[in-house]
């Protein structure tokens, strides 16, 4: 396919979120279209000179650079929607103005709550029906597709202020069809949904994108060297460091590495169900308490951490879970399930995958619209 069509693609600026998003533009643009990736001028200084070169690039002020890092979410969230708004309907001006007229724009929810995990939009949906008839409160519990019934401790937190889903032409999830096949086909039922995932570095995958080794991108600065050479001293499957900021990727997949303490991000467990590290589940917010859930309950490839009765997480509670996913009979079941989540996800990317197709149904529709 030549070049014609021209897809623009904007993240929410946070880690996790510009992680994902540029992971897709590859995907997409190895699929023929032109992919533009819109950064904010704060983290386009961020964005590494040696990123694929099959993706363009352009900045829009947020208005990130006149502010001090003292806003809150709200704040933030409001002078991203007000500055957006206003700027990025002169870049695309600047775009029809040449050959490249974008003809769509791909977007997460431009909100730090982005539904990024295909059972937690099912949840959103849910919830917001239900509540249009009950409020929900403690006690209560809802069902899905494959789920076990879901608590008022792991369902998102944000599920009580749902007010409406937003429209779209498509809805494209971090996720695979094998990973949430029930609840994947359920959802079919009600949106144009197409699964896009697992969203990470083709390296650690199919291999099929020879410039896809890394995101591209970090907000905070790894600290490389004293995390791998550490590991690399390391015996396979053993011990602990405490650090700022890791490249976690590569953290993940070196061998010394026997669980991942993860606070349950959808991209971080996608990262360690792709590479088949087991997890101690430790969520705080959001989608995380509703991914812990099925990390433990529905895939089995981690336990979840208690707290205590003050809310605190104890050290003799860290070391329970340690022991029981790296050294237990639980541990050794969720290294099976893990392989087999492993070999799913690199079937779902690589070529006719479920993942893989859907891209490209997606990119061959587009095309004649």
């Amino acid at each position: 396919m030549e070049r014609k069509i021209h897809i623009l693609v904007i993240p929410y600026p946070l880690q996790g979120h510009i992680n994902l998003m540029l992971q897709f533009a590859k995907r997409l643009a190895s699929k023929g279209p032109r992919v533009t990736f819109i950064a904010t001028s704060r983290i386009s200084k961020s964005i590494q000179a040696h990123e694929s070169t099959s993706i363009n690039f352009e900045t829009i002020s947020d208005g990130s650079e006149e502010v001090q890092d003292l806003e809150t979410i709200d704040e933030k969230v409001k002078r991203f929607k007000s500055k957006v708004s206003q700027n990025l309907p002169k870049l695309i001006e600047r775009f029809i103005s040449s050959k490249y007229t974008p003809k769509f724009l791909i977007y997460d929810s431009i909100i730090p709550w982005a539904l990024n995990s295909c059972v937690v939009n099912a949840i959103y949906y849910h919830a917001h029906q239900r509540t249009l008839q009950m409020p929900l409160g403690e006690g209560s519990s809802i069902s899905l597709p494959s789920i076990p019934s879901l608590g008022i401790n792991d369902m998102p937190s944000i599920f009580r202020d749902i007010e409406s889903y937003p429209g779209s032409d498509w809805l494209l999830c971090n996720t695979f069809n094998e990973l949430e096949y029930e609840v994947i086909n359920w959802m079919t039922t009600w949106w144009p949904f197409k699964t896009i995932g697992p969203a990470i570095p083709s390296i650690y995958l199919d291999k099929r994108l020879e410039d896809d080794k890394e995101y591209g991108l970090n907000l905070f600065k790894p600290d490389m060297d004293s995390c791998m050479k550490w590991l690399d001293t390391k015996k396979i499957v053993s011990k602990g460091l405490v650090v700022s900021w890791c490249p976690q990727l590569e953290v993940l997949a070196h061998k010394a590495i026997g669980c991942f303490m993860n606070h349950c991000g959808w991209n971080s467990t996608l990262e360690a169900l792709s590479l088949g590290v087991p997890m101690i589940a430790m969520p705080q917010w959001m989608d995380q308490t509703t991914n812990a859930k099925y990390i433990m309950d529905v895939w089995k490839v981690g336990v979840r951490i208690k707290v205590d009765e003050k809310g605190i997480i104890t050290k003799e509670e860290i070391e329970l879970c340690i022991r029981e996913v790296i050294g237990g009979d639980r541990g050794k079941e969720m290294k099976r399930n893990l392989m087999k989540c492993m070999e799913l996800a690199k079937e779902a990317v690589d070529k006719d995958g479920s993942s893989d197709k859907n891209i490209e149904e997606f990119v061959a529709k587009i095309s004649h619209l």
